[in-house]
């Protein structure tokens, strides 16, 4: 996966960011938009469920079995990238990634069978296994300390150009058909041209920390016990389990419950599916900051529990009100990512990879093995049923009560 770079990690300071120099927004917001191409190609393909539902006579079941193909393969796969590059950094792994993920969408396009939605869509989810641990990393190394801040720039793209897929699907795919899917193969070689600029910038960044040998801050909260500290990160895991299995009622579902409870047509549910997931990206950009100057645990648990009373409601309201509570619930729920992975990271200092490899890799396991649950349920009850379940979810939001508070003694505002 690139040119192989075993160099020690520029220290973190206090905050968490690179100590040798301020925020690099470009870099930022480079790899912000090659998050927005990555999802993009990604959200293409549950925008696509309708029609390969009706080409291929599909069950609600084999839907929810390709997500779970994609998510499980990205599951797998992202924590062992982050672990490895932890060690081994590959500052070109990235472009090399984007190209898996060309190839998956162009095989996408042309696939004849149920077998290869599944082998294509499984080669896209090797291109994000790949793509998201090191791309947080470097996200963590460009901070200057802005840590929450310069996650929630990186997570923002990729919400964004989740709300794409579905928009583009309407507009493009949907009147077009199947084999249109490889117009957005422009999309992947921009980002690949992209990533491969910002793997030069990373590959210079870890020669001139091998030159320096410095070394951080590796055990800033001598405070928790080991075991205090697993518990956490096993809190985290079950706040990003409901968090991601409520969003994958929404991704993989929603419009089959707008089509079913509203007699929508195919392109009308996309556009409410662009409405939902827009206001996500649009709510992404919130928890970082905030988390930055007012504390990370306050985030998590107001975005999880906080959201609630809007899921609860959702399957009960008319049309209008289903689209507001859906921008609701996506603005609120959406800052909760970033806060949890940056939470992770400072808990976990020295192994920012391993910590994005798991925290994505879990998050996609549990969209995968979300979807085919939830497909099955629909199958044997009904849409509707499914997004009443789901609505409890979030009430999983209370596990955030006992996380232990990182922030004591940090200076705020930084």
């Amino acid at each position: 996966m690139g040119e192989d770079c075993p160099v020690i990690l520029p220290p973190l300071d206090a905050a968490g960011g690179a100590g040798y120099e301020g925020t690099v927004f470009r870099i930022l917001l480079a790899l912000s938009v090659s998050h927005l191409l990555n999802d993009t190609i990604q959200s293409l393909i549950p925008a696509i469920y309708p029609i390969l539902k009706a080409n291929f006579n599909l069950s609600y079941a084999q839907i929810g079995q390709i997500t779970f193909t994609f998510q499980l393969t990205a599951c797998i796969l992202q924590p062992c990238v982050g672990w490895y590059t932890d060690r081994r950094p590959k500052p070109y792994s990235l472009a090399i990634g984007m190209g898996c993920t060309l190839a998956g969408l162009i095989w996408l396009s042309r696939a004849s069978s149920f077998e290869e939605i599944l082998c294509s869509s499984s080669l896209v989810g090797v291109g994000s296994a790949i793509f998201h641990p090191e791309a947080s990393r470097i996200a963590r190394l460009a901070s200057g300390g802005r840590t929450g801040f310069a996650q929630a720039i990186f997570q923002v793209g990729g919400n964004f150009g989740s709300s794409l897929g579905p928009l583009l699907a309407a507009a493009l795919v949907v009147p077009r058909g199947q084999s249109s899917v490889l117009a957005f193969s422009v999309l992947a070689i921009a980002g690949i041209i992209i990533l491969s600029r910002v793997g030069a910038w990373y590959r210079r960044k870890l020669v001139a920390a091998n030159g320096s040998a410095a070394t951080g801050r590796r055990h800033p909260h001598p405070h928790l016990s080991r075991a205090r500290i697993a518990a956490t990160i096993g809190a985290l895991l079950v706040l990003i389990f409901s968090k991601y299995f409520y969003l994958t009622s929404l991704t993989s579902y929603y419009t089959f419950f707008l089509i079913d409870r509203f007699q929508l047509s195919v392109k009308q549910a996309e556009y409410c599916l662009f409405v939902f997931l827009f206001a996500v990206a649009a709510g992404t950009i919130l928890g970082g900051p905030i988390g930055d100057r007012f504390g990370r645990k306050y985030v998590i648990w107001g975005s999880i529990l906080g959201v609630a009373p809007f899921t609860l409601l959702l399957p009960y309201v008319s049309l209008a009100w289903t689209i507001a509570l859906s921008v609701v619930i996506g603005v609120i729920l959406a800052s909760a990512f970033s806060a949890i992975l940056v939470y992770a990271q400072d808990l976990l200092p020295g192994k920012p990879g391993t910590v994005a490899g798991l925290f994505f890799g879990f998050a996609f396991g549990v969209a995968g093995i979300g979807s085919v649950v939830l497909g099955r349920l629909a199958d044997r009850t009904s849409i509707h049923f499914v997004f009443e379940v789901c609505g409890f979810l979030p009430l999983l939001g209370l596990l955030a009560a006992f996380l232990p508070n990182l922030e004591t003694g940090r200076r705020r505002g930084a």
